[in-house]
């Protein structure tokens, strides 16, 4: 059954691009789809509408400039979402930051690896280029959407066996304080804004090219001896980056 547009007056109708947005808008207001899920194709609404698929993109265009959906080059349109709040200060910590904000906080393991230092970690963790270091690569997600993509990169001299306590969970925290580092601080944070690679994108379900804003960032223990190089990066809208003293 096709939707018939509004008439705001005799032989006034309302342009059908503006009553395909508004049908939409009150899809959203009524819940019909929630944060982060995929309208359906262009070819679909055009058939729900009965019109061609030109006058529904540009409705969507509509709801795009009003911060209601964003698209992503071959993968369609998708209700937007609220970006959480992420705070960055001397204790960041993964889990508290999105249950503080009202997400549900989830990370999963992608590889765990023991290789050597290159240059640049080396000189960050205040060691030797070529001593041995553990590698941990990661998915970041809140409310079960994708929000980053991270690797960690731990110094094997002050966290031996740091490798085997990533096995069967993913939380930093609990892997330092099980090879005897109960509480770490950041020592620095570097913001750089960047363009996803083919494989972030992928993670991320973004397309390739979208923009990104790298976190390189150092933490120490106790004894301010450096104990993670970290580098994230965060999908640029669905995270807002807050920064504390």
């Amino acid at each position: 059954m096709r939707d018939t547009p509004p008439r705001h007056g005799p032989g006034t109708k309302t342009p059908i691009w503006q009553a395909i947005a508004q049908s939409l808008r009150s899809d959203l207001a009524e819940g019909r789809y929630a944060a982060g899920d995929r309208l359906p194709t262009e070819a679909a609404l055009a058939e729900r509408f009965g019109v061609n698929r030109h006058t529904v993109r540009h409705g969507i265009s509509a709801l795009v400039d009003e911060g209601l959906i964003r698209t992503r080059r071959g993968a369609g349109a998708f209700v937007a979402s609220t970006p959480t709040d992420y705070p960055i200060g001397r204790k960041v910590r993964f889990h508290d930051n999105l249950v503080a904000a009202g997400r549900l906080p989830e990370k999963r393991v992608l590889l765990v690896e023991d290789r050597v230092a290159t240059a640049g970690e080396a000189q960050a963790l205040a060691i030797q280029t070529g001593e041995p270091v553990c590698s941990y690569h990661g998915l970041s997600l809140a409310d079960g959407q994708p929000i980053a993509v991270f690797e960690s990169v731990f110094p094997q001299v002050r966290t031996p066996g740091i490798s085997a306590a990533f096995c069967g969970q993913s939380s930093v925290t609990k892997a330092l304080a099980a090879v005897g580092v109960p509480d770490y601080t950041r020592a620095s944070t570097r913001l750089t804004a960047v363009r996803a690679t083919a494989t972030q994108a992928l993670h991320l379900l973004i397309t390739e090219g979208d923009p990104l804003l790298r976190s390189s960032s150092v933490n120490v223990d106790l004894a301010d001896n450096p104990i993670e190089y970290g580098r994230t990066w965060f999908v640029g809208d669905r995270v807002t980056l807050t920064l504390e003293n």
